[in-house]
């Protein structure tokens, strides 16, 4: 039998031309492919791309325009309700101040008045006088005294000293006078002092004593050159005191 020798050679199939044809075709396709992409993308998609980046940097300067526009007008509002603010203040102030002049000048009428009928053609002269004396109950047990002093005689002297008064009247059945010191409830209790050309007004508390029962009040004024002394009924005092 004779013996098989193996042979040095192999016999390989080979691939079908056709399907390698068919492989080259798809790759150059897709080739062909992307570069038309890449063709369009940069004629249509690059111009586009800019107008928007363009459109895109209009609206971050409109924003900021916008933005600091904003901000001016948040400062504006600021100043404007700071402005309103100190102009209510000062109206109010304005109003206030004009309220007080008001009443300076009312109160400049009445002594304009009063000097008329102090000073006036038919009123006679008088030296230091106490004109009137008017005493007022308070809420606490205590009176309001108000005491007007004039003199007409020299108007170009000051009259200058010091005022007390006395209160006389029943006490326990008995006449008693509360004098400045317990009016006062102080011992030596200083004088009220005055100072004036034409008239002045004094005024003050003072505290009568339990059980008490005034009658009359005695003014006493002492100046430099000139004592005075007058007496004023009670209930004239207090009818005045009451207006």
């Amino acid at each position: 039998m004779p013996t098989y020798t193996p042979s040095r050679f192999q016999i390989v199939p080979r691939q079908s031309s056709r399907r390698v044809g068919l492989w080259c075709v798809l790759g150059v396709a897709w080739a062909v492919t992307v570069a038309a992409a890449w063709f369009w993308a940069s004629r249509t998609a690059a111009p586009r791309l800019v107008q928007v980046d363009a459109r895109l940097q209009q609206t971050e300067a409109a924003l900021k325009q916008a933005r600091s526009q904003l901000a001016s007008l948040q400062q504006r509002e600021s100043t404007l309700a700071r402005s309103d603010q100190i102009s209510r203040a000062a109206n109010s102030e304005v109003q206030a101040t004009l309220a007080e002049r008001d009443e300076e000048i009312a109160g400049l009428r009445a002594d304009v008045a009063f000097y008329e009928r102090l000073v006036g053609a038919t009123s006679p002269r008088k030296g230091l006088n106490v004109h009137v004396a008017e005493f007022e109950p308070e809420s606490g047990g205590t009176w309001r005294y108000k005491i007007t002093l004039t003199q007409n005689l020299n108007r170009a002297a000051i009259s200058q000293g010091q005022m007390r008064f006395s209160v006389e009247g029943v006490r326990s059945g008995k006449l008693a006078t509360v004098a400045w010191d317990e009016l006062h409830q102080q011992r030596a209790a200083p004088g009220q002092g005055y100072s004036f050309r034409y008239f002045q007004q004094l005024d003050g508390n003072v505290m009568l004593p339990a059980g008490f029962t005034p009658q009359r009040v005695k003014v006493s004024l002492n100046g430099e050159d000139v004592a005075v002394e007058q007496a004023f009924d009670w209930k004239t005092a207090t009818a005045a005191g009451g207006k």
